[in-house]
């Protein structure tokens, strides 16, 4: 016969007290509103998509949402705070492709793009893809380079500024076919699309989303896209890789929260994410947006984070930029 001892006895009833409590405190997430962190100002694209989704959510049952913007520091501001938060799944961060790419440039951030955070679901991106004014007589990426190398050093490109998405797709480029253009940093993608249409700078990297418009209406024309494959929306257009292999480059918007936080939080968010981007009109809003879908779920995310990551600090380390 096996004897329990009063100790062994309420140390197993406390421990599944515990429990309970613990599964009763996890049923019932989110018990009060949760803070959505968009490390940028209002009306730019990770507003636009943090917000429908957040809404959506709302809308779905059960979520209150506070969208807090805080832009500052290429995104590092509102990212730390994130890092700095509790992991009880009640702060949660916005990210997008700058969360990848500060790591490689920046050597004081005060979090790991990586371990600070527990990956909840990619969202949605959008490609980058180099254009040109109607005018450039180059009509492809493949004829860009086979352009005298004394003329292409004299060519401007330009790209929403230092660090970001597109000037580290520049980057990448260049270390792949070892051609040197004349990078002109804007502040902001708007005025750098602006100057090629008004024939002030010949090519410009910038997102798809952002440069279609200018496609369609032909005030500008595309060289190349950074997707693996020809996408569906520029068939003829080809590819980066196809002239520079592994130059694959998306301007992505996914979720993530502070690191510690529990699997059944963040499954729970993933899943109900997943729900949001299926609903008809969040479909058709993407669309118009020129954003495509991305693998969702942790594992997903957390195996393509690491990716970006450890591509924009190869290309740092190959091309020695920082900006520090």
């Amino acid at each position: 016969m096996t004897t329990v001892s009063r100790r062994t006895f309420l140390a197993s009833g406390a421990a599944a007290g515990f429990a309970a409590t613990s599964a009763r405190a996890q049923a019932a997430y989110p018990s009060q509103p949760i803070r959505l962190v968009v490390p940028y100002a209002p009306g730019g694209g990770s507003d636009f998509t943090g917000r429908l989704v957040a809404q959506k959510l709302q809308e779905l049952g059960g979520y209150n949402f506070i969208v807090d913007n805080r832009p500052g520091a290429a995104g590092m501001l509102g990212t730390e705070i994130v890092a700095r938060a509790p992991a009880d799944g009640y702060t949660l961060l916005y990210a997008d492709v700058a969360h990848g790419i500060n790591p490689a440039v920046y050597s004081k951030a005060c979090y790991d793009a990586v371990k600070s955070f527990v990956p909840i679901t990619l969202v949605g991106a959008s490609p980058q893809v180099l254009v040109a004014n109607p005018s450039f007589p180059a009509n492809s990426l493949k004829e860009l380079l086979a352009m005298p190398h004394d003329q292409l050093q004299k060519i401007a490109v330009g790209t929403p500024g230092q660090g970001s998405g597109p000037h580290l797709t520049y980057e990448l480029l260049r270390a792949k076919v070892g051609f040197d253009l004349v990078h002109v940093p804007y502040k902001g993608g708007g005025p750098a699309l602006n100057d090629a249409i008004n024939g002030q700078i010949p090519l410009v990297m910038n997102a798809m989303a952002p440069v279609m418009p200018h496609l369609q209406s032909g005030k500008l024309k595309a060289l190349a896209i950074a997707t693996a494959q020809r996408h569906p929306r520029l068939p003829t257009v080809q590819t980066y890789a196809e002239s520079a292999p592994g130059v694959v480059v998306y301007n992505w918007y996914g979720f993530l929260a502070p690191a510690g936080t529990s699997p059944e939080v963040t499954g729970k968010l993933a899943g109900d994410i997943s729900r949001v981007l299926l609903l008809p009109d969040v479909k058709e809003k993407f669309d118009a947006a020129f954003l495509d879908p991305m693998p969702q779920g942790s594992v997903e995310m957390a195996s393509f984070l690491d990716g970006e990551v450890r591509q924009w600090k190869a290309v740092a380390v190959e091309t020695g930029i920082s900006l520090d």
